[in-house]
């Protein structure tokens, strides 16, 4: 079974043949959405909207613990995720595609792990250093390369906590961290999903470019919204070329 957790624009349950809902809960509560399982090229696959299937979720309220939960009990061996992003380099241009392998969690006020205590001398850290498995990138960045998608092979996003945009001042500073792109949302999922011991990827589109080009205005809704509507094909494409080269 294949887990893909949709973000923004990303989670059209169209994309399954044979699709049904199945209702379920965990010990952290519902997730986001009803489990939407089908398949995509003859395999098993649960799309999970990330945001709810109307986007009513902001970032900072998504149930993480419980997504990755219920992907986890449903017996996902592996989880991508899809997610929007601003640019914060000139050479990432908007509709790119960006196969992520490093982030920096810039979050403050959500769970991020499954443990609220430990068991008796028995502390659980999770290693992050390499947090996105080099397997599932190396099939996404292969069906790129297959279908001709404009991609970058490697990527430093940073997650901040959102609603809001960065201002001027934090995207300048997010670009001397080292980082290449901008969410709300791989983390805390990256971070849980390792914690479950769930294989995890994530493909971003770049729809803008934050904040810190002056030359051009600031990032709003609307742009992100008119850039994934021109390139949602490109990263279902991939979603599925993806998946029909898994064993």
């Amino acid at each position: 079974m294949i887990g893909i957790i949709g973000g923004s624009g990303l989670d059209n349950p169209d994309i399954l043949r044979d699709a049904r809902d199945v209702e379920v809960t965990t010990p952290f509560g519902k997730p986001s959405a009803p489990l939407h399982r089908g398949t995509i090229a003859g395999r098993d696959v649960i799309l999970l909207a990330r945001h709810g299937r109307e986007h009513t979720i902001p970032p900072t309220y998504v149930n993480y613990r419980a997504n990755i939960s219920a992907l986890k009990d449903a017996g996902c061996e592996c989880v991508i995720a899809t997610t929007a992003c601003g640019s914060l380099r000139q050479e990432i241009g908007r509709g790119d595609l960006i196969i992520l392998d490093q982030f920096i969690d810039f979050t403050r006020l959500r769970h991020v792990s499954f443990h609220e205590t430990f068991p008796p001398h028995e502390p659980v850290h999770t290693g992050m250093a390499e947090p996105f498995d080099a397997a599932l990138r190396s099939r996404l960045i292969k069906a790129c390369e297959g279908l001709g998608v404009v991609h970058h092979k490697v990527g430093t996003v940073v997650t901040i906590e959102g609603a809001r945009f960065s201002t001027r001042a934090e995207s300048n500073m997010f670009r001397m961290w080292g980082a290449d792109v901008i969410n709300m949302s791989v983390a805390p999922e990256c971070i849980l999903a390792n914690e479950a011991g769930i294989p995890y990827a994530a493909v971003a589109m770049s729809t803008d470019y934050d904040c810190w080009k002056t030359d051009e205005p600031p990032v709003s809704w609307d742009d992100i919204i008119e850039v994934f509507r021109g390139n949602v094909e490109k990263v279902t494409s991939v979603l599925t070329e993806t998946i029909a080269s898994m064993d």
